[in-house]
C-alpha cells in the first residue's frame, strides 16, 4: 500500500508593488571646457543620479526637474533628451517593489556651482565630476550605461553646434 505525501500548500509569490521615479543625468561645460556630470551619493555611499517619486498629476519631466532641484539645489535646468528607463526590484518594509525609473539628459544652465544637498532621502553628498570620472564611479551598471549614453549625446550636440 502506498502512502500519499501530503504537502502544505505553497504560498503564492508576493506580488510586487509598482512605483515610478524620474531623474536626470545632469551635465555642464566647465570653464576648462570639460564635460562634467552631477552626482549624488546615496545612503549606501554609492554615486548615482538624482531622482525621486512621481507625484499625482505630475509629468515625468516635471518630476525629474523637481527632484533634481530638491536633491541638488539646482533650479535652472533644461531637459535636452530622454535617455531611457531602468527597471529593478527591491524590498522595503517587507514589501516587494518593482521600480521603473525614467532618466533624462539635463543641462545645468546657470548657478551650477551653488549646490545644496537635499536634507532627506539619505543623500550624503552632491558633487560635479569630470565625465570620465563620473562614469568610473557609478556602481550600478544600468546607470553607468545612461551616463555613457548621456556623454555620447552631449559630445554629438557639441560637435553639431561648432
Amino acid at each position: 500500500m502506498s502512502q500519499k505525501k501530503t504537502t502544505k500548500p505553497r504560498p503564492k509569490p508576493a506580488r510586487a508593488v509598482r512605483e515610478y521615479t524620474a531623474g536626470g543625468v545632469v551635465f555642464r561645460h566647465a570653464a576648462s571646457g570639460d564635460i562634467e556630470f552631477l552626482m549624488i551619493q546615496d545612503a549606501k555611499n554609492r554615486w548615482t543620479v538624482p531622482k525621486g517619486h512621481v507625484e499625482d498629476k505630475e509629468s515625468l519631466e516635471q518630476t525629474a526637474l523637481r527632484e533634481v532641484g530638491e536633491e541638488t539645489g539646482l533650479k535652472k535646468l533644461k531637459i535636452r533628451d530622454k535617455l531611457d528607463k531602468i527597471h529593478f526590484f527591491y524590498r522595503r518594509e517587507g514589501k516587494l517593489i518593482f521600480m521603473t525609473t525614467y532618466i533624462f539628459l539635463m543641462e545645468a544652465m546657470a548657478d551650477s556651482d551653488q549646490l545644496v544637498m537635499g536634507d532627506s532621502e539619505g543623500i550624503t553628498d552632491v558633487k560635479w565630476f569630470r565625465a570620465e570620472e563620473a562614469i568610473r564611479l557609478v556602481e550600478y551598471r544600468d546607470t553607468e550605461k545612461l551616463f555613457q549614453l548621456g556623454l555620447t549625446k552631449v559630445k554629438e550636440r557639441d560637435r553639431v553646434a561648432k
